[in-house]
């Protein structure tokens, strides 16, 4: 699979995020040209594409896929072969606080980039990332498939599904009539991993209470999530990206990611786990009944990955807490970012690269 990516062109949107720089690391680890086009990281918080060293091994556009000038200067410059597609107004709590920013960024400026890539002759591979909230959640027991019916209670999920719209009228309206050109979106469950401190995700609620030795507050604490490392959705984008680049019409279409039903755990049994591996930390359960709605079941069905892509989990979700527990006590401790950040990904690929 990396051998489709060493010495292409590969444009990262959304590098400079917590999934943009484990993957853009990724990418350059296997020795592709990258070009990642994002805002600067979130002001007062740690950073993983700094901590990193990323601007200075890729090419590094600061950019909002909402200026469609830009985006599209940037991406004819490039000429990428293979473009994934991952910034986003990615938090649920903050499309309550600014719905019309989160709809602008995640519907608009995605259909900026569609427009792009409809412009740009030289792109092979669309890998297109939406979230697995784009799905009408019902709370049903049973996983949802990539053709069930698309929707959201909360404005970030109602803006993921209208990107799944928009993607799906630009594939049939367009790219359908672009035989080289592969295409495809793509669901994933929640996913955790070393790098993350975005406001209002339990992982990073953790570490900041461990660090500031208050109790870890837990809003909806028997919610239940696929939980994943973020390493299990990259592996599955990259490999779906080298299919979509070699077989387009094969593999064009809608794809989830996401772990088996039997690892989904409540938020009060991560939050759990990660106070256990790290050996400090305390827990309380929020008082306050004035929270917006949370979704408290949600996964997804990945029989089409499994069976299509060969595609299959490699961490169960017990691994997966603990690697992310290892990479925040390295982190807090003082240990090298790259250093760890790279042995985990050899260790999940159980390669050298």
């Amino acid at each position: 699979m990396f051998d489709a990516f060493k010495g292409k062109k590969v444009l990262v949107t959304g590098h400079t995020g917590f999934k943009g720089s484990w993957l853009s690391f990724l990418l350059t680890e296997i020795g592709a040209e990258v070009m990642g086009y994002a805002l600067e990281p979130e002001a007062g918080a740690p950073s993983h594409f700094a901590m990193l060293g990323l601007e200075d091994r890729l090419s590094h556009v600061v950019g909002d896929i909402r200026d469609v000038n830009q985006l599209e200067t940037a991406l004819h410059s490039f000429r990428p072969e293979f473009v994934i597609h991952m910034a986003a107004q990615a938090l649920v709590k903050r499309s309550y606080q600014d719905p019309a920013e989160t709809f602008s960024t995640n519907l608009m400026g995605s259909v900026n980039l569609l427009e792009a890539i409809r412009k740009c002759d030289s792109v092979r591979s669309l890998v297109f990332i939406t979230s697995d909230k784009c799905y009408e959640n019902v709370e049903w027991i049973w996983g949802y498939r990539e053709n069930d019916r698309l929707g959201g209670h909360d404005p970030y999920s109602a803006s993921k599904a209208a990107a799944e719209i928009a993607f799906s009228a630009y594939t049939r309206s367009f790219f359908a009539s672009m035989p080289e050109l592969g295409v495809a979106s793509t669901r994933a469950g929640n996913v955790i991993g070393g790098g993350d401190w975005a406001a209002d995700r339990i992982v990073p609620d953790c570490i900041r209470a461990i660090e500031n030795d208050t109790p870890i507050v837990l809003r909806n604490p028997q919610a239940t999530r696929p939980w994943q490392h973020v390493l299990e959705p990259i592996s599955g984008y990259l490999l779906l990206a080298a299919k979509l680049h070699d077989e387009p019409l094969k593999y064009s279409g809608a794809w989830n990611f996401g772990p088996e039903s039997s690892e989904v755990r409540t938020v009060h049994e991560v939050a759990e786990k990660i106070v256990t591996h790290l050996g400090k930390g305390s827990i309380e359960v929020a008082k306050s009944l004035d929270q917006p709605h949370e979704a408290n079941l949600l996964q997804l069905n990945c029989d089409k990955a499994h069976q299509l892509l060969d595609w299959h989990p490699r961490w169960k979700v017990d691994k997966t807490l603990q690697a992310t527990a290892e990479w925040y006590k390295a982190q807090l401790e003082g240990q090298e970012i790259r250093a760890i950040t790279r042995s985990q990904i050899q260790s999940y690929f159980n390669q050298t690269l």
